[in-house]
């Protein structure tokens, strides 16, 4: 199903740089879905779901059906009235926002009223999206891991449709994609209380904000949500930062994110989200062995199809932005500064995906202190290489700083594992890691010499270019597994049930 919402969101973006390009419209879209993005990991999958599923899975394994029916409701309410607050203060402060967030703007005022008034129609986006996250917690508790996976589909369609059908309704038509965000949005909290209900959880009234849950619960959460946000919160300074920059460098940006989330969210997003559940339990039921041999069939997995992905993106870079982007208003001159920032994000892809492996380790045993420590390490590590790269570099500069600094934070939290005896490492891992060098040189190798030159993917007509880049995805991938294969890696080394 994660795979499906990828697949869908390329389309997503695909359709949209085909319609708008990369230019002042989609800097102001960019910036505007920007910052409701970043609360939906404070207030959504991020600080929220890393407090609510440990507690959750304390109270189902604990303490019964009739307290965790009581927790849900009364965090539910409790979550209702936050979002709608903040939901209301977004829209009403949205100049204040895109002031704090693109100050450049300020120098066009036509750009800058456009991303207001984007502002205030995604920002109600969080409200719907939180709450999507909050049913998702409890889905995935109960181990009901497709509807929580297939909803982002919704959002997607929901955009495709507003760039392709809406747009031309609109002055200026940039506004469908806003109104495509908000009713995604919507689309998908339906989705998952329809899947609440027939688990007989679907949410009801209940105010009660110093219960003992709810206040657990928070005092988890705020802490955390500096430490789950790192990535996003040092996107937004970079937005900030590309706000300076030439026209297009926040799309650039973008584009090359979207491509980087692709394999984040298949395995990073994927394997977190049943991670957590069951260390939960592992870690409630008192049992470290077999806490510590999940987390290494996570790092094991990881490095197995993140290292690929990273190589692919890399070497890949003009293949894929060129099949996927490369229409109407995305010229050539957007696919050579997209591809830039494309190879500094692949940098610390491997990096990325295991923060998403390595942080559950330390919030299914419900210690938030230690991952917002490395997370504040980091931040301020990224923002001095953001002031040192951005110079000679540009907007790639700022995704290199993202990259560097997402390696460094997945070293400390793996560190830090080790260190407080959380995480033992199994036998096997020189063998392993030799093996998975030769079939990465192997694939890498392979790609490099049978891609071909920028010049001819730049003039291949739609068709030829989807063809192409499948075959080489499909070949470098043949490639690296058969090497494994070949060594005495097997699929079934890897097979895993759930807690």
């Amino acid at each position: 199903m994660t795979l499906l919402s990828r697949i869908l969101g390329f389309v997503r973006d695909a359709v949209i740089a085909r319609a708008f390009g990369a230019g002042a419209m989609t800097d102001a879209f960019f910036v505007a879905f920007r910052l409701p993005n970043l609360l939906r990991r404070l207030f959504a999958e991020g600080a929220f779901s890393q407090a609510f599923v440990p507690v959750l899975a304390e109270y189902k394994n604990r303490r019964g059906e009739a307290a965790t029916r009581v927790l849900i409701d009364r965090v539910a309410t409790a979550l209702f009235v936050a979002l709608v607050l903040v939901a209301a203060l977004g829209v009403v402060g949205a100049p204040l926002i895109v002031l704090v967030s693109a100050p450049g703007f300020l120098s066009r005022p036509d750009k800058f009223q456009l991303t207001v008034e984007l502002t205030r129609i995604v920002f109600p986006y969080i409200l719907f999206i939180s709450l999507t996250a909050l049913a998702a917690g409890v889905l995935n508790t109960y181990s009901r891991f497709m509807l929580p996976a297939f909803t982002p589909v919704l959002l997607n369609v929901a955009m495709i449709a507003a760039a392709l059908a809406a747009a031309p309704w609109f002055d200026p038509p940039v506004l469908a994609l806003a109104w495509g965000a908000f009713l995604g949005g919507l689309l998908q909290l339906a989705a998952q209380f329809a899947g609440l209900k027939r688990l007989g959880l679907l949410p009801r009234w209940d105010w009660a904000p110093r219960d003992e849950g709810v206040r657990r619960i928070l005092k988890l959460m705020a802490p955390a949500a500096l430490g789950v946000s790192i990535a996003q919160v040092s996107l937004l300074i970079n937005t900030l930062f590309a706000s300076f920059l030439a026209t297009g460098s926040v799309s650039w940006l973008y584009y090359a994110d979207r491509l980087m989330e692709f394999p984040t969210g298949m395995l990073g997003v994927a394997l977190g989200t049943i991670l957590l559940p069951s260390l939960a339990k592992h870690y409630a039921d008192d049992d470290p062995t077999q806490y510590a041999q999940l987390l290494d069939w996570g790092l094991r997995l990881t490095l197995l199809l993140a290292a690929p992905a990273a190589v692919g993106l890399g070497v890949l870079a003009v293949p894929l932005i060129a099949t996927l982007f490369h229409y109407g208003e995305f010229t050539a001159h957007d696919v050579t500064m997209t591809r830039d920032a494309l190879i500094a994000y692949s940098v610390g892809l491997v990096g990325l995906i295991l923060v998403k492996v390595l942080a559950p380790g330390f919030y299914a045993r419900q210690d938030i202190r230690t991952p917002v420590r490395i997370a504040i390490v980091t931040l301020m590590a990224t923002q001095a290489m953001n002031l040192a790269f951005i110079w000679p570099l540009k907007h790639a500069g700022l995704a290199l700083a993202i990259a560097l600094g997402a390696c460094l934070n997945a070293g400390i939290l793996y560190h830090k594992l080790r260190a407080h005896g959380i995480y033992r490492p199994q036998p096997g891992w020189p063998a392993f890691l030799l093996k998975l060098a030769v079939a990465l040189l192997a694939m890498g190798l392979t790609l490099a010499l049978t891609m071909g030159e920028t010049a001819d993917w730049l003039a291949y007509r739609a068709s030829e270019r989807v063809l192409r880049v499948s075959a080489l995805v499909l070949g470098g991938a043949a490639v690296y597994f058969g090497v494994l294969w070949l060594l005495g890696l097997r699929p079934a080394d890897f097979r895993r049930r759930a807690a």
